[in-house]
């Protein structure tokens, strides 16, 4: 910030009070002395001793001048707060770390959402400040609780084009993806309740679960068809289910597909045991074929499915924006979105809705797309090559992850203090599970921009596993 000129003055006056230099009742030199000796205005020097008065450290005395104040000795009363000691999960805190920290583009591989590199924030900020510029003061007041209207309808005919039909007044706009699964759950189920989810499943999906005290039932993802349905049919046989939450489409952390035959049989399972299927749809979009996979509500005749997802994985993870389509639960999804909050950042929705209007965010998709195929391609690659033989690493089909798995005799817990230690920055797979069922595997994020460096730290990464095996 740029100083008073009048700063040039009442600092070494205020310097010399303080130290005792001048003492009180001492005369100050006059405004003509400092005006001249600093080469300043008349109004400077009268804002200077005024700033001064303020403070309290000078007075003024009518035709006399002005003079040092008693500086007064403030009655600070000693209190000591106490307070309790805050307890934090480790185990939740290690978790959140693990699939959040980020160092330097080149050795993180662990962070689902997109690199700077890999965001579009040209597009991005040029669309908000024309937003501004449009909407200017209308964005600080409340939007509709369920979110804009035109934003809805649009989403909507986007997923009619998928072949989802979406009624715009059953869907709702939340803060994100995982509002809108705590919505959805919530609106299905109480504590206590069995929920049967995808596994291995992301850190914070569980989360959400553990959260809403919910009875976990995990069913494990089939690298063929993406989901081992004979084990579903079962759980539920077995087990009160009230919803299943999936990801069919490039599901994270396997980047695996669900066939469009394992689709339908889970809605035939989820009828005859009238349970509610929660369909992540965030990664659909991120496809590396020739179209969009289908989605399990495409297929839903019944109302079965509710189905969310969120703009941060394939426009920028700091706009917190995401959507659920509730069907028949709307009534209860809309009222439990409410007491979460009166309504959702009114930018980010007029950004979307500008994006999604023009042609600009299906050109950022396809450019996206291919870099990520490029990148999946390349790491996939260099993780064949050079992690120890009995490695598997499944090659994604979609999304930005690379499940991965060394063989049973390695020594994982030394594998990951030597890749802490070097900064290459991995999931493991213990993250993924309520179970240790996933101890030798880990996760492989490329949503970075992937460099020379890169591919060295994957080097020197499969040296060690290779050191490492018992």
């Amino acid at each position: 910030m740029k100083p008073f000129k009048y700063e040039v003055f009442t600092t070494i006056i205020e310097k010399q009070i303080r130290s005792g230099i001048l003492q009180e009742k001492d005369k100050l030199p006059s405004v003509r002395e400092i005006k001249e000796k600093y080469n300043l205005s008349t109004s400077s020097v009268q804002s200077g001793f005024e700033y001064l008065m303020i403070k309290g450290l000078i007075t003024s005395r009518p035709r006399s001048g002005y003079f040092v104040a008693g500086i007064q000795e403030e009655n600070i009363p000693e209190v000591r707060t106490e307070l309790p000691v805050v307890v934090r999960d480790e185990a939740f805190m290690k978790n959140m770390m693990l699939t959040s920290k980020r160092t330097s583009e080149s050795s993180s591989f662990n962070t689902a959402v997109p690199g700077d590199l890999l965001i579009p924030q040209k597009l991005i900020l040029r669309t908000m400040q024309e937003v501004i510029r449009e909407k200017g003061a209308s964005l600080l007041r409340y939007y509709p609780s369920n979110g804009l209207e035109a934003l809805r309808k649009h989403i909507a005919r986007q997923m009619n084009m998928y072949g989802c039909t979406m009624n715009y007044d059953e869907i709702i706009i939340t803060d994100g993806a995982l509002q809108a699964l705590t919505i959805a759950l919530k609106s299905v189920t109480k504590a206590g309740d069995g929920v049967a989810v995808d596994s291995p499943c992301v850190f914070s999906v569980l989360e959400v679960m553990a959260h809403l005290e919910l009875k976990v039932i995990e069913i494990p993802v089939h690298y063929r068809n993406g989901f081992d349905i004979e084990y579903f049919r079962a759980a539920c046989e077995e087990n009160n289910i009230k919803a299943l939450v999936v990801t069919p489409n490039f599901h994270n952390p396997t980047g695996i597909v669900m066939k469009d035959e394992t689709k339908k049989e889970i809605l035939r399972i989820a009828e005859i045991h009238q349970l509610c299927i929660i369909e992540n749809d965030m990664y659909s979009d991120l496809y590396f074929e020739e179209q969009r996979p289908q989605s399990i509500k495409s297929f839903d005749k019944k109302g079965m499915v509710m189905t969310y997802s969120s703009f941060a994985k394939t426009l920028a993870p700091g706009i917190r924006l995401g959507w659920l389509y509730a069907g028949k639960f709307f009534a209860k999804s809309e009222r439990i979105r409410f007491t979460l909050g009166r309504s959702v950042s009114p930018i980010y929705q007029e950004l979307v809705l500008k994006l999604l209007q023009g042609n600009s965010y299906e050109r950022h998709l396809r450019t996206f797309r291919k870099k990520l195929n490029q990148q999946a391609v390349q790491i996939l690659d260099a993780l064949r090559n050079s992690f120890p033989e009995g490695s598997y690493f499944h090659r994604p089909q979609g999304g930005y992850s690379i499940w991965g798995q060394l063989p049973e005799h390695t020594d994982m817990n030394k594998f990951y203090e030597y890749c802490e230690k070097h900064q290459i920055l991995f999931t493991p797979g213990d993250t993924f599970s309520f179970t240790n069922t996933y101890h030798y595997h880990f996760r492989i994020v490329f949503a970075e921009r992937i460099t020379s460096e890169s591919f060295v730290l994957l080097e020197n990464a499969g040296r060690k596993a290779k050191q490492l095996q018992l």
